[in-house]
């Protein structure tokens, strides 16, 4: 299953600040786009969801802070998600489990509009298809599963957007990458990668200066898994 799950119908009641990424969604070359970095490789099928709601400065993104005592990319900040099973009708299924298991995020507020094609990770063996959906009715969330989540984290499109909270990071394998740095975290590897792809897709991002850098913390630095590479994030 590592082909991007099936678009969900039109859905005509989307708030006027989703439409554009609506559109974008339909378009396959700007998809492809997203995701060129890191291609996916056929291997066994994982899910994130993006879930977007509207907040008091406009849209927001839900993200979880992921437990320091995990395999691979330990206490680093992510989008809810994790491998398919054998239950999941789809990807979307996928997403929106884990996303629920993980924050406990009520699913009848969710809308899925659609999706990336998958990304393919190294360090963990997996391609990621990206869920993208409407928070429709914000319920309330939290660390439902603390063996994987510290925190959640609802973060306005308008921080990520901020040029003051943008830049790139560069890990000692090599990687280069662009990051985010809002409520004291560092947003960086296919994370970033992904939000970034988003915000293209969406219209929302802002110019930013190019040339700052942020170091990546050492608590990050911290994956015991085997098979890293340059991509490994």
């Amino acid at each position: 299953m590592s082909s991007p799950p099936p678009r969900t119908p039109p859905t005509s009641d989307l708030p006027d600040w989703l439409r554009p990424l609506d559109r974008a969604l339909l378009d396959d070359e700007r998809l492809q786009r997203a995701v060129a970095l890191r291609p996916g490789a056929g291997a066994r099928a994982a899910a994130v969801l993006v879930l977007i709601g509207e907040g008091k400065q406009g849209p927001e993104i839900l993200f979880v802070e992921r437990a320091t005592t995990l395999r691979t990319h330990a206490g680093q900040i992510a989008f809810p998600g994790g491998a398919n099973d054998p239950g999941d009708v789809d990807l979307i299924a996928t997403a929106l489990r884990e996303a629920h298991e993980e924050t406990g995020v009520d699913l009848a507020g969710i809308v899925p509009v659609g999706a990336l094609p998958p990304a393919h990770v190294a360090v963990s063996g997996f391609d990621v298809t990206t869920v993208v959906a409407w928070w429709r009715d914000r319920s309330p969330v939290g660390r439902a599963d603390p063996r994987e989540v510290a925190s959640v984290v609802v973060v306005p499109v308008s921080d990520l957007t901020d040029p003051a909270n943008r830049g790139r990071v560069r890990h000692p394998s090599g990687y280069t990458g662009p990051g985010f740095v809002v409520a004291g975290h560092l947003i960086w590897g296919l994370t970033a990668h992904l939000l970034d792809g988003i915000l293209d897709l969406a219209g929302w991002q802002r110019a930013w200066d190019l040339e700052r850098r942020f170091d990546i913390p050492t608590r990050y630095l911290t994956d015991r898994a085997r098979g890293r590479g340059p991509d490994e994030h």
